[in-house]
């Protein structure tokens, strides 16, 4: 997901979008621990992309406050 995107995104969606990549990293883990998966450098792309939409959520939220 690019930045434009998640910039695009209102504070409902990005807060779905976070729970939906958190749900995914924890499956990907899990069936890391239980055998290799083909592309480890995914649970990486989510960490990040959770990491950038928290930012975001955070830069709206202090947004909305002021």
């Amino acid at each position: 997901m690019k930045n434009s995107e998640i910039k695009a995104l209102s504070l409902d969606s990005i807060i779905l979008k976070i729970s939906e990549e958190v749900r995914a990293l924890r499956s990907l883990r899990f069936a890391h621990a239980v055998s290799p998966i083909e592309n480890p450098m995914l649970i990486r792309k989510k960490r990040r992309l959770i990491a950038q939409l928290e930012t975001e959520l955070t830069i709206k939220n202090k947004a909305e406050k002021r």
